[in-house]
């Protein structure tokens, strides 16, 4: 497996371009899911339309476009909300000439706020026209959609059978999923079943997205989607026949979607260092997981690490009260290499640089093999400052 330049139009098929004006963007991205299409969703109770439109949608397991839009999450805003999903989604089929069951619909920013449907209707057309297959129209597409990131994200892999995995992504706030508000768009030339699709897009999310924290709230309008074009021609190998191996294509699903979490980690809001909280010899994954979000998640570990204060107390206690099962006595605990606490006993003479801008916490629970990775930021001014007057 190695990385490939131009993001999510790496793979084959693939052509997207977008326009941001002030706060407000537009993007479409074209790719037919020949194989197939699957998606994971926010776990929010309030679930922006755009979500239960492209839930809608992919009942047909196939996408053959997306539109996307940033500035206006189209969240808690009842029937009219519905009505403007769903004709964001007739807008791109009209437009491209497919029907629009086969439309995603995403949209990203403030909640409560009724879509401006004159301005994309206007802007429509040029988007359409500036659709291209190269690196510089996944970027705009990618530009697009940012609301408070700093910088666009994508990334896109290739594997040793030529397959390629790319999509783009965006998420600096309201970050703590369940999913975290965070969209990103997946695809790959890989002629992978329905039922395939899914299930890895899951397990991928889970070791990603799901762990990956800012602030600790869940957005509205989380969504992943995954389209596979086929258009490379390699189908998922069989008993009978050679082709590409699920674990292969596991692995790189699973790499694209890492990589894109750690980006929307690194430019979390107010964002100025990066934290990696590493799990290990948990009794059971869960409790891996629990641990290791549980730390990256509290406001106490976040402050720490911007005031570069090795406090490892708060680090203690944040897995003590994560729900995992743990023994005080064998906990070990060493925060950017350094061990702070070994089996229980304190290191008194531990001496720990947090001076650097990613920092690293390892946290051994000496109970049994699992283990997890969560990504996250630390906590500044500048978040508050984003937030307190986001809207006004």
């Amino acid at each position: 497996m190695k990385e490939v330049t131009g993001g999510v139009c790496a793979v084959r098929g693939v052509r997207a371009y977008g326009i941001k004006e002030g706060k407000n963007g537009l993007a479409v991205i074209t790719g037919i899911g020949s194989s197939a299409s699957a998606g994971v969703f926010t776990r929010n109770k309030i679930i922006a339309a755009p979500l239960v439109v492209t839930r809608e949608h992919l009942k047909s397991q196939q996408l053959s476009a997306i539109i996307a839009n940033s500035g206006c999450a189209n969240a808690f805003t009842g029937e009219q909300g519905l009505s403007d999903a769903a004709g964001m989604a007739g807008i791109a089929a009209d437009r491209l000439g497919v029907p629009v069951g086969l439309i995603g619909v995403a949209s990203t920013g403030v909640i409560g706020v009724s879509l401006d449907m004159g301005w994309i209707k206007d802007r429509i057309d040029s988007v359409i026209a500036g659709l291209s297959d190269t690196a510089e129209g996944s970027t705009a597409a990618a530009r697009s959609i940012m609301t408070t990131d700093t910088r666009p994200k994508e990334f896109a892999i290739e594997l040793v059978s030529g397959v390629r995995i790319g999509g783009i992504a965006k998420g600096s706030g309201m970050i703590f999923p369940d999913m975290a508000t965070m969209l990103a768009f997946i695809y790959t030339d890989a002629d992978v079943p329905y039922e395939m699709l899914n299930s890895c897009l899951k397990r991928a999310v889970d070791r990603s997205f799901n762990m990956i924290v800012v602030d600790g709230d869940t957005s509205t309008s989380d969504m992943v989607l995954l389209t596979a074009t086929a258009e490379m021609g390699i189908k998922m190998k069989t008993p009978d026949e050679p082709g590409l191996s699920e674990p292969e294509f596991q692995e790189g699903l699973d790499c694209v979607c890492i990589e894109l979490a750690k980006m929307i980690a690194r430019d979390g809001e107010g964002a100025e260092k990066f934290i990696e909280v590493r799990v290990t010899d948990a009794k059971t994954d869960g409790d891996a997981k629990l641990a290791a979000k549980a730390i990256v998640r509290s406001p106490l570990v976040k402050t720490a690490v911007h005031g570069e204060d090795p406090n490892w107390g708060r680090v203690i206690a944040a897995a003590g009260y994560s729900g995992a099962d743990l023994d005080p006595d064998r906990i070990s605990l060493a925060i950017t290499g350094v061990t702070v606490v070994d089996r229980g006993g304190i290191v008194d003479d531990a001496v720990v640089d947090m001076s650097g801008t990613d920092i690293e916490i390892a946290v051994d629970l000496g109970l049994g093999a699992c283990e997890a990775v969560a990504w996250g930021c630390d906590l500044t001014a500048g978040y508050v400052r984003i937030n307190a007057d986001y809207t006004s």
